[in-house]
């Protein structure tokens, strides 16, 4: 983000020219977009079937009818939900919580704890970019955010203006939405086809930009026609191709953004539909708007890979060893039955403790009274094997990572070198993701946010002396500082290495820069710089500390002059002393 003034925001009025050709490239786009991503689809699909069910959307069709109907059918355990969840409530907590500070902003080596006025400028900012996250949905959002991402390793945030809340956040699900990168593999091109009632159309985009059967199904006498849904089409890309002016954009914007009408319940997602395409809004933006964050990549794919990938042969396995181990524990308590072909017309009791009286049972060599059936079925066993796979599941979604503590048994020699150790190892799995987390996600959230309140006018005017300046921005969540805290675990080794050693070699600590070691081990603990003095100031403490000593010395050898001229001058010498034969010049 940086402090350059800012252009106000354009919302042109559409012309045929302009809207014709921005309709027809957006469309074909969309089109391409959506074969590409015809392979992730499918696995979204299974992945939304054993993990996270009302995410996705299999085909975008309006005026569905069976949309709150059961739709969790595949899931007989839901382990893997849980791990999954707990993994999205790390993540939310650790990254971007809404109880404790997650960002700093810095200009060079200026940050908002000092207390110059550049200090004081940056300390407004956060706080008040923490008050619009507060008020605002952005919390709620991130989380559904953070579980879209490690189930399905994409996910979407849309940041838009907000006349009461300055921002509004909105989640498209998997299924709605297509991803395309530009030249340095960023996900910057947002493509999206999604439901909206008739209602809401009109309310977003105004009656005068709608087709005529949506102004007619509007204008209905009875009001029924704005519950009826149309679908519409959504693009957000970068508006540095050229095209600008030619789909009637202000070339000084850095996005663009279209609405139109793709079609009705007719005919979804064709290019054909009975529902003439209309163009609705086109707008066009600062910043992106469109925050896409993957886990992991392979090459330079567009859609991302997820722990939810790794786990569904485990989540896939659970659910079908628990409908095994379900039936057998009622094979077992209500088992098929086999019975002599006399009984057929004889009553017989199923019930706990009753008697079923059979002619010539005895003859069998069987016992007068027995059980009247006894089955076994291997439940330990399966059980075994489902705590395994239990085990697996956490794991794959890093909860062991995540609860570190609660991983191992209390021990009353556990040393901090050891706790150390293990939770630098548990974080160096999910370091990767969080560094992508910053770098695609939280970072351009805050270049946007920043950017909408600083044209709101909501921020404080700038120092002079930083305009223009590029501001930073410093990540103090729960993770980073874990993962700050597990890196100075190295430098506090080092110093008890070098302690030990101090008997035995005592200018040992001549190879340690002391002073630099405590303010970086400060550092990575991410206390207040203000605990650690500036290098100017400890100069200073020391030459006055230097001043002190050698004034102290000074006085001692004064006093140890004064003291052994005294003692000289009560030695007596013929009847005299030394001091008046000096003063009568006799040598003595």
């Amino acid at each position: 983000m940086s402090l350059e003034p800012a252009f106000p925001t354009i919302d042109r009025s559409s012309n045929s020219d302009a809207d014709a050709a921005a309709l027809k490239y957006s469309q074909g786009r969309l089109l391409s977009l959506r074969n590409y991503r015809y392979s992730w689809w499918v696995h979204w699909r299974e992945l939304a079937d054993f993990f996270l069910p009302r995410r996705y959307r299999w085909i975008i069709t309006p005026n569905m009818q069976s949309r709150g109907s059961p739709i969790n059918q595949h899931i007989l355990d839901s382990t893997g939900v849980i791990c999954a969840r707990n993994l999205a409530s790390g993540l939310v907590s650790g990254k971007s919580s809404p109880t404790r500070p997650w960002f700093k902003l810095r200009v060079g080596k200026i940050d908002s704890t000092l207390t110059s006025p550049v200090s004081l400028w940056l300390a407004e900012c956060e706080r008040i970019l923490y008050l619009i996250f507060a008020e605002s949905n952005f919390y709620n959002s991130i989380a559904q955010f953070y579980y879209d991402l490690v189930i399905f390793g994409t996910a979407t945030q849309l940041i838009f203006e907000d006349f009461e809340n300055v921002i509004n956040c909105i989640n498209p699900c998997a299924g709605e939405y297509y991803i395309d990168i530009d030249g340095k593999y960023r996900p910057t091109i947002f493509y999206r086809e999604f439901t909206m009632t008739i209602g809401a159309v009109v309310d977003e985009f105004g009656l005068a930009s709608c087709s005529e059967p949506v102004r007619n199904a509007y204008n209905l006498p009875d009001g029924s026609g704005r519950a009826r849904e149309i679908i519409v089409a959504h693009s957000i890309e970068p508006n540095d191709d050229g095209n600008a002016e030619k789909f009637g954009f202000s070339p000084k914007l850095a996005f663009r953004e279209l609405f139109w009408e793709w079609g009705g319940s007719a005919s979804p997602q064709s290019t054909n539909s009975l529902a003439p395409q209309h163009f609705l809004r086109r707008k066009g933006y600062h910043e992106r708007p469109n925050i896409t964050g993957r886990w992991d990549l392979v090459s330079n794919d567009p859609y991302g890979r997820s722990p939810g990938m790794d786990a569904l042969p485990d989540q896939k396995q659970l659910q079908l060893e628990s409908k095994r181990k379900a039936q057998a524990i009622d094979k077992m308590v209500n088992p098929p039955l086999v019975a002599d072909v006399q009984l057929k017309n004889q009553p017989t009791s199923l019930l706990p403790g009753g008697m079923t009286y059979v002619q010539g049972y005895t003859t069998s060599g069987k016992p007068g009274i027995a059980s009247i059936y006894d089955t076994k079925f291997p439940i330990q066993e399966i059980t075994e094997d489902l705590n395994e796979v239990r085990q697996r599941l956490s794991k794959t979604f890093f909860n062991d990572v995540l609860m570190t503590a609660s991983q191992y048994e209390t021990r009353s020699n556990v040393t901090a070198i050891e706790w150390d150790m293990r939770k630098s190892e548990s974080l160096v799995a999910l370091g990767p993701a969080l560094e992508r987390i910053d770098h695609e996600v939280l970072g351009p959230v805050l270049d946007r946010v920043f950017g909408i309140a600083s044209r709101a006018g909501i921020l404080p005017p700038a120092p002079p002396e930083i305009q223009g300046q590029a501001i930073n921005v410093e990540y103090v969540s729960m993770l980073q500082q874990a993962q700050q805290a597990a890196a100075s675990a190295g430098i506090e080794r080092v110093l008890q290495l070098a302690g030990g050693l101090l008997p035995a070699k005592e200018d040992i600590m001549d190879n340690i820069d002391s002073d630099y070691a405590l303010d970086k081990y400060s550092e990575l603990l991410n206390n207040d710089p203000k605990i650690i003095r500036s290098p100017e100031a400890v100069a200073q403490i020391r030459q006055q500390r230097a001043e002190q000593v050698a004034a102290a010395q000074q006085a001692e050898q004064v006093k140890a002059m004064a003291e052994a001229g005294k003692n000289l001058g009560s030695i007596e010498l013929g009847g005299g002393n030394v001091a008046s034969a000096l003063a009568g010049g006799i040598a003595p």
